[in-house]
């Protein structure tokens, strides 16, 4: 252990760690903007500026480690009046447009103006646009007259996504964050995460909205707006009002929608339900080619929720695209369903429904658009918005959520399982996955206490499990004895080391799950800001919880997936549920 002294409090601190660490630890305030939790430490902005005794210059606190005997001053005179000036060298380059930002009130920058009482600057007062914005991509905006060039973005998408989809280019006062030789975004290989703007500290990066589309149909008498949404919603909206991180606030969300005017408000967890038994189907069907039949069948299969990692995998594995599983992501599923099967129900001409989903995700508004999520005759969903836009509508039509009584989703597509709630965490698809296999395979439960698959939960970049299956009904025996090898990835970086395995023939898997995201949606694009490694964790112990609260936990117990199978589908994976809820995917080159 070394000795150091903060502000004349003595510390005992482990050799390693920075000023910016022990502060956070002792909560001793210092500010940061290039410093995320997330990210390698590159000290690039100097806002965190610390005095250390018998040192000529100020030191970064995010990159200065600790030695014996050091002391540190974090808020003398000489500290605030430096961190001030290099805010207002940031402001000053800075397209100062507040009050219509898409980050208004949720930017470090302007907080730090606000704390540092910047009414008025030295420099210029407001900057004039420069740079012309590029609005090229299907999902978000980049401003970089509002970039500070922290490089949290570019280390977003390099460390955490391993896209290098931006970088900075030129040098000194013409350097910006853009594309290889600037082209527009949506010519390069991006998979539309919104990593990078959940990680940008101010809004040269945001998400295209479609709210006012929303409102429109919403207003328009001849429409019916029928709305779903996914199962990370309900762990994080609640932070957009002042919950604490990881509160549920699934059924004053209902409320919400239906006060804003929705006609129709189902769940995505029936579609995840829905999922869960066509996937398990296909999985099941391609291990009895592989072990009885002898066919040379795609293993191992690889799950397709997440539209950002279908991206990511058609640019950088596409050779390993039959891999993927054939199943349309739980929201283009029940955007099929809708203007088919529950058109067909309620007697409502398709061409009326405008379907609107609430997602976690902003690689989802570019799922929505694809060519192939069209086999309802329709484009199967209409609009996507995201957390984030959720809680702007609900602002806007002065909807107090905290003070809203709960709500139940309409029937029958609002039906769902405990299996489907934790599909928004890292592992919840396996998970449940695994629950309804092993019980189709063998006629008993997962061997797991209260059904909860552990080994494939938490939050480690890559996680394996091994399954043992004995017991089995007759028309499984082929899978006596055998030990289904999965693994789990979350964050394309991770995903593109397990698949660099798979393409090596080193590892020998059945069946994965990737996520885009660090987390999986419940920390997606498209969610609330900050995001955090505790954050992630307090949202998954939500949807957990939630699972344990449900009568039912397994998908194949949902009575609305039953239903919809004796009505209308037949069985899984059968014909008519191929045409609907199956896909195929495109061949993308690396650059």
């Amino acid at each position: 252990m070394l000795n150091v002294k903060i502000n004349n409090q003595k510390y005992s601190v482990s050799e390693g760690m920075t000023v910016l660490d022990v502060c956070k630890r002792e909560n001793i305030y210092i500010p940061t903007l290039c410093h995320h939790p997330d990210l390698e430490t590159k000290g690039i902005c100097r806002v965190c500026v610390v005095e250390v005794k018998n040192s000529k210059t100020l030191q970064a606190a995010c990159s200065t480690p600790v030695y014996d005997g050091m002391e540190i001053f974090t808020g003398t005179e000489k500290v605030r009046r430096v961190r001030k000036t290099i805010i207002e060298l940031l402001l000053a380059n800075h397209y100062t447009d507040c009050t219509v930002c898409a980050k208004n009130l949720n930017c470090e920058l302007q907080d730090l103006a606000n704390q540092y009482s910047l009414t008025g600057l030295r420099w210029k007062e407001r900057r004039e646009r420069t740079l012309p914005l590029d609005d090229s991509s299907p999902v978000f905006v980049r401003d970089n007259n509002k970039c500070v060039l922290c490089k949290r973005c570019v280390r977003a998408c390099d460390e955490i996504q391993g896209v290098y989809a931006i970088a900075n280019l030129n040098k000194g006062d013409s350097t910006i964050v853009g594309s290889e030789f600037n082209k527009p975004v949506s010519e390069v290989v991006c998979i539309n995460c919104g990593q990078c703007i959940t990680h940008c500290p101010t809004g040269a990066l945001y998400e295209k909205s479609f709210i006012d589309d929303v409102w429109k149909a919403i207003d328009d008498p001849e429409k019916v707006v029928v709305v779903q949404t996914a199962p990370a919603i309900r762990a994080a909206l609640g932070e957009e009002f002042d919950y604490p991180p990881g509160t549920r606030v699934t059924g004053k969300m209902v409320t919400a929608l239906k006060m804003i005017g929705f006609d129709y408000v189902f769940d995505t967890q029936f579609s995840a339900d829905l999922t869960i038994m066509e996937e398990g189907t296909e999985l099941l069907a391609r291990l009895k080619k592989a072990i009885v039949d002898k066919e040379d069948v795609a293993l191992p299969m690889t799950t397709s929720c997440s539209p950002g990692w279908i991206k990511f995998q058609e640019h950088f594995f596409p050779e390993l695209i039959p891999n993927i599983s054939t199943c349309k992501s739980p929201q283009q599923m029940m955007g099929a369903v809708l203007k088919t099967y529950w058109a067909e129900k309620t007697g409502i001409d398709p061409e009326k429904i405008v379907s609107v989903s609430i997602m976690p995700c902003t690689a989802k508004k570019f799922e929505a658009m694809r060519p192939e999520m069209a086999d309802s005759g329709y484009q199967d969903v209409d609009y996507v918005l995201t957390t984030r836009e959720l809680a702007r509508m609900i602002k806007q039509d002065a909807i107090h959520l905290k003070s809203l009584s709960n709500s139940d989703f309409d029937d029958p597509l609002g039906r769902s399982t405990g299996a489907a709630t934790i599909f928004g965490a890292t592992g919840g698809v396996m998970e449940a996955a695994i629950r309804t296999a092993y019980e189709t395979v063998t006629g008993r439960e997962v061997p797991f206490d209260s059904l909860n698959v552990t080994p494939v939960r938490g939050l480690e970049g890559i996680r394996e499990a091994n399954i043992k299956i004995e017991g089995t009904k007759d028309e499984w025996n082929f899978l006596e004895g055998v030990t289904l090898n999965v693994a789990v990835a979350h964050g394309t970086a991770n995903a593109k080391k397990i698949m660099t395995r798979v393409a090596s023939g080193e590892m020998n898997y059945h069946f994965i799950e990737i996520m885009t995201c660090p987390g999986g949606c419940l920390a997606g694009g498209g969610q609330p800001i900050p995001v955090t490694e505790e954050i992630r964790e307090l949202r998954a112990k939500a949807v957990y919880e939630e699972d344990m609260d449900m009568k039912l936990r397994k998908s194949h117990e949902n009575p609305a997936v039953t239903e919809i199978y004796k009505d209308y589908l037949g069985e899984p994976n059968s014909h008519k549920a191929h045409e609907l809820l199956h896909t195929h995917y495109t061949r993308r080159g690396r650059y």
